[in-house]
């Protein structure tokens, strides 16, 4: 993969990359290649420092947009940003319609996510290692089993958005860690052999200059 090819914007405080599925943001183990560490080496190609900071992450099997921070006071702006409404992730999930639902809704759970296994799951909030997640989706589409589904999401837990979904019977096709039969075959039937999420539009502030910085795909 041409690193350049999946840049949507650069300048000197920013990174703004279009993820393609199947490649970790961030990874310790050997041998496998991120895209921190390819953006790192990008920069030092260029003759730039090799400073790159994770601001925010998808998980390895979803595609989409990230920010990426090149400077400590870049990357501690936007972390502060993510949790305020100017920091705005939207993506568009493809789901499978195993249980009733409403056109719109907010979903708020509390997950917890097992280290021995690298799952999350719904739990109760006292529950030790507790967090909230909340997002809000909407149909954009239904065709039988099938839904297209429109979501802000506005916590960054782990595997958040096909946890809560899969919790509500709505599991994200192409997933084979949260889905059910039914939507595991459903996807082998429609020939779908990855996770079908995507950060679809990005919007936050810029760090030096704080004028509004949105993208989309």
């Amino acid at each position: 993969m041409n690193i350049s090819e999946i840049i949507r914007y650069e300048d000197n405080a920013i990174l703004v990359v279009n993820k393609p599925a199947g490649i970790p943001v961030q990874t310790a183990a050997v041998g496998v290649k991120s895209l921190e560490t390819m953006l790192r080496s990008y920069r030092k190609e260029k003759g730039e420092s090799a400073e790159i900071y994770v601001v925010h992450r998808l998980d390895q099997p979803v595609s989409g947009l990230l920010v990426f921070a090149k400077t400590k006071s870049a990357a501690a702006f936007l972390t502060r940003e993510l949790t305020k409404d100017s920091f705005s992730k939207i993506y568009e999930a493809e789901v499978y319609r195993g249980a009733e639902f409403d056109e719109k809704e907010e979903l708020t759970d509390y997950l917890v996510k097992d280290p021995k296994t690298n799952l999350s799951r719904v739990c109760d909030k006292d529950e030790k290692g507790a967090k909230e997640a909340r997002l809000i989706y909407e149909v954009l589409m239904e065709e039988g089993k099938l839904l297209k589904l429109r979501i802000n999401l506005f916590t960054g837990r782990h595997h958040q958005i096909r946890v809560q979904l899969a919790h509500r019977g709505l599991p994200i096709l192409g997933d084979v860690k949260y889905g059910t039969d039914e939507s595991v075959s459903f996807s082998k039937e429609r020939n779908i052999r990855s996770l079908k999420l995507t950060a679809v539009d990005l919007r936050f502030k810029h760090p030096a200059t704080g004028n509004e910085m949105r993208f989309s795909l």
